[in-house]
């Protein structure tokens, strides 16, 4: 992935009120096809103090901004860290991509050990996330007929069958993309306008291979060599982390 993150990015980061544990890039740029005008999607995990968690005022489990800088539209949601871990505990996608975005802004080694928990957390039923993404950018391409939301629609399939496969993240649609010979064609498209229309000739094809590539998914589940169920020794040393973490704000 050769995506350029902001050098500004870090003092985004860097002015949201709690101590961060780790903040990477998410959407278009970790997808591999950010236009020219795409908002930037700044993903953090935060460490609220003992002293919001355990009295009668708990402080803000999530924290989301927004804004622009140099231009550019931001979007920055982060997570307390109990709630993230309990994301990752649920077979979240969402924030698995988040915690394993090589566009990292900013880290700790509280970061690096969840990462190399991540991929204990990694199951089966990751399939059904992936899914019912499809089925939101399918909702979003029938509404709007814009480029974005179909390659949107092409990358959560194909990162769900890769996933399923081989037990690994990988999120760039030009790794993924090149299955589907007009692929490469459609991300130069979208580098050049973020709310460009999807080419009118290639819509049977798009919806063919959709239905296609969401059969192969669904197979790929049921074939999965994959747990269905995150293993309990995970579970613990994932409690023992927040845990560990937490008592350091007292």
């Amino acid at each position: 992935m050769t995506t350029t993150v902001p050098s500004w990015s870090a003092s985004v980061v860097a002015e949201l009120p709690y101590p961060v544990v780790f903040a990477t890039v998410s959407g278009a740029h970790l997808y591999g096809f950010a236009s020219v005008d795409s908002d930037l999607d700044l993903r953090a995990a935060h460490l609220l103090p003992a002293t919001q968690v355990l009295g009668l005022r708990t402080g803000p489990e999530t924290v989301q901004t927004a804004g622009v800088r140099d231009g550019v539209e931001l979007d920055v949601v982060s997570h307390d860290l109990l709630k993230f871990a309990r994301l990752l505990n649920s077979r979240n996608g969402y924030v698995l991509e988040q915690l394993l975005s090589p566009l990292v802004v900013a880290t700790t080694p509280l970061h690096r050990s969840l990462v190399e928990l991540a991929p204990s957390f990694i199951t089966s039923g990751h399939a059904h996330h992936y899914l019912g993404f499809a089925t939101s950018q399918e909702k979003l391409f029938n509404r709007t007929g814009r480029l974005k939301a179909a390659l949107y629609w092409l990358r959560v399939l194909l990162t769900g069958i890769h996933l399923m496969r081989t037990g690994t993240l990988e999120t760039d649609l030009n790794v993924l993309g090149t299955r589907l010979a007009y692929v490469p064609a459609l991300i130069d498209q979208k580098r050049t306008a973020e709310k460009g229309p999807f080419p009118a000739g290639l819509e049977a094809q798009l919806r063919a291979d959709a239905a296609d590539l969401r059969a192969e998914l669904e197979s790929a589940r049921d074939t999965s060599e994959l747990p269905q169920q995150v293993p309990p020794a995970a579970v613990e040393s994932l409690h023992d982390l927040v845990v560990k973490a937490r008592l350091t704000t007292v």
